[in-house]
């Protein structure tokens, strides 16, 4: 993840959420530091724990954050997941947006991690689309790396994908990819979408670096697999979901692309809580 876009979403973010200033942080005594901790509420995969420690070091330099743990472990209902020590005022200014953040990329990872047992085929990669909550793709895709799957293109810039609409408005697959190769550099691959086995075999006849089987069912799957060329790298998308997830293992495809481990996950419920009295904890919390 990196650090200098994620520093520049903290900050538009604590301007939606900050305004003018916190009114209700003006309720709190500056008594000296207090602990929080942040807790997980039910299992699930933890990712997102940097964004815990830039978004209350952008507040406050001096907030100790001490994280236990890392992107991609499990966590427990009841388990902390990181204790924070500093100005409680602070604390309860940063924690909204560092707990939104922190639960949706929770929840995705948890989503992600429970796709991957579900198919149970290391040989088949499970990775993302780019139905992401704008604003929040970077994190969201590192979420799904976290929880063990892996990531499709970014964005429209860094792959070609020729889907129906581009195939009809283009006329075939064959004059869409050519075109796409005239004016793209060797560095950027091109995907076809198909839906059927004639254009299946056009696209591996128009020079496809990749091809992906729109909605076809785990039989289809495993037989367009068998008739592409082994040079050729094969996806899955379209209708699966965590029910039918596991008749396409041993289908012999490269990856499943799975939208809803992006656009309709639930987050995982995760909260911070002052410890009442606290101070600066001992050297082993920090």
């Amino acid at each position: 993840m990196q650090r200098i876009p994620l520093r520049k979403m903290l900050e538009h973010f604590y301007m939606e959420d900050i305004g003018s200033g916190d009114l209700s942080a003006q309720l709190i005594s500056d008594s000296g530091p207090q602990q929080a901790v942040i807790h997980a509420k039910q299992h699930g995969i933890v990712a997102g724990v940097e964004v815990i420690r830039e978004a209350f070091a952008l507040l406050d330099a001096d907030i100790d954050v001490s994280l236990l743990k890392k992107d991609g472990d499990p966590v427990v209902r009841g388990e902390n997941i990181a204790v924070l020590t500093g100005n409680p005022s602070t604390l309860l200014t940063g924690e909204r947006v560092a707990l939104n953040l922190l639960q949706r990329m929770s929840g995705i990872a948890t989503a992600t991690r429970r796709a991957v047992e579900a198919l149970n085929d290391p040989s088949i990669r499970i990775c993302d689309t780019r139905k992401t909550t704008p604003g929040l793709r970077m994190l969201e895709k590192y979420a799904v790396t976290a929880g063990g799957g892996y990531n499709h293109r970014f964005g429209l810039y860094d792959g070609i994908m020729i889907k129906d609409n581009h195939i009809a408005a283009e006329g075939s697959i064959t004059a869409a990819v050519a075109k796409a190769r005239a004016y793209s550099g060797h560095m950027v691959k091109i995907e076809v979408e198909i839906e059927d086995e004639e254009q299946l075999q056009e696209a591996i006849a128009a020079g496809a670096d990749i091809i992906m089987f729109d909605n076809c069912g785990p039989d289809t799957v495993r037989r367009f697999a068998q008739m592409t060329p082994p040079h050729i790298v094969t996806e899955a998308s379209g209708g699966i979901d965590m029910r039918t997830l596991p008749a396409y293992a041993g289908t012999g495809v490269h990856y499943i692309s799975l939208g809803f481990l992006t656009h309709s996950v639930t987050s995982l419920d995760i909260s911070m809580d002052i410890v009442p009295g606290s101070e600066r904890g001992p050297e082993s919390e920090r």
